[in-house]
């Protein structure tokens, strides 16, 4: 049988491809480190210069009104559709067997925040928006890029850094169609317009080497290092959430990001909350019930959220739907290969 699929911003996805069985682990056992365990080994990220002098952030920064924002596109409006998905085995069983590692959040002021577990019974959502603050309303923004000559939109989140200045988003928000997108910034905060925390413009782009080398959909994940806004680095504006890799599956899981596509206009932070499930038909990815559009790719997903702190523990991004199931958001395994692209990106400096 044939199915199709499309990403939450942009892909057509033809199964066919050779998937593993549904017998394969689906992640490690349940747990949490913190510190720095020795990671197995992973391909290399790949990094992109993006705006790397004080002139060429300054002409992005400029670049970028209000009314550019306002106009840019979700990816799927504007990228051609795409066919064929390659999963690699060996990466995917090198996942299974790393331990679980999970690094905490941070507040502006630079000190460790404990992420306290949310409720097992909060309130369960498939796209409502979110109206409760907390650090989350800081933390996640929207992002803008130049995809292939036309004005485009994505979401990411600020994540706990040692250089205090990394984003996590999908990968098809740093690169699509064999180039890196061009004129990248972060808006956190974003809100009916107001850029409350600044526009920050990225000085480097990374991504997996399966991403980038086949845009394979289990490897959707970037980071990008924006450089410092009036001498200060994005963290200590906006505090950092935290971020994990190698967790367990079929968890308690919330989502954010500013969809764009109708019924939504990219104007407002929506989220969706609810449990986990792992995807057995064209992916290994995880997913949930959520019905946000082209624009919320590349927002975070959070385990142990606490909807009163706005804190929890980034462990995947928005990435695609199926087209015939669109109720459905599915996000990438956070794995070495993810831990990898945050690892180069948290090491990197800034201008």
């Amino acid at each position: 049988m044939r199915r199709t699929a499309r990403l939450v911003p942009i892909l057509t996805l033809v199964a066919g491809s050779t998937l593993l069985s549904t017998a394969v682990a689906h992640g490690a056992a349940a747990g949490t480190t913190t510190g720095a365990a020795a990671a197995p080994a992973a391909p290399k990220p790949v990094e992109e210069e993006a705006a790397d002098t004080k002139t060429e952030q300054k002409t992005v920064q400029h670049y970028w009104t209000e009314a550019k924002m306002e106009a840019a596109q979700p990816l799927d409006t504007l990228a051609p559709k795409k066919e064929g998905i390659r999963l690699a085995a060996a990466a995917i069983a090198a996942q299974t067997a790393a331990d679980p590692v999970s690094v905490p959040a941070t507040s502006p002021d630079g000190d460790t925040v404990a992420v306290a577990r949310g409720s097992a019974l909060a309130r369960a959502s498939t796209g409502a928006r979110w109206t409760r603050g907390g650090a989350i309303a800081k933390t996640v923004g929207r992002v803008f890029f130049v995809y292939q000559g036309r004005n485009a939109s994505c979401s990411a989140n600020a994540v706990t850094s040692e250089n205090k200045s990394t984003v996590i988003t999908a990968g098809h928000c740093v690169r699509m169609g064999g180039a890196f997108h061009d004129n990248w910034a972060f808006v956190p905060g974003y809100q009916d317009g107001d850029r409350p925390y600044g526009t920050w413009v990225a000085t480097t782009l990374y991504t997996t080497p399966q991403w980038n080398n086949g845009e394979d959909i289990n490897y959707d994940v970037a980071a990008a290092v924006v450089a410092p806004l009036n001498g200060k680095s994005l963290t200590d504006v906006v505090g950092g959430q935290g971020v994990s890799f190698n967790q367990s599956r079929r968890q308690q899981m919330h989502s954010f990001g500013y969809p764009s596509a109708s019924p939504y206009d990219g104007s407002k932070l929506i989220y969706c909350s609810g449990r986990a499930f792992d995807d057995i038909l064209m992916s290994r990815d995880i997913g949930m019930n959520c019905n946000t559009t082209g624009g919320s790719s590349g927002g975070p997903w959070f385990l142990n959220f606490n909807e009163s702190t706005g804190l929890g523990t980034l462990n995947s991004v928005n990435s695609f739907k199926y087209n015939f199931a669109t109720g459905w958001m599915f996000g990438p395994y956070f794995g070495t290969d993810a831990r990898a692209v945050y690892q180069a990106a948290q090491t990197t400096g800034t201008p």
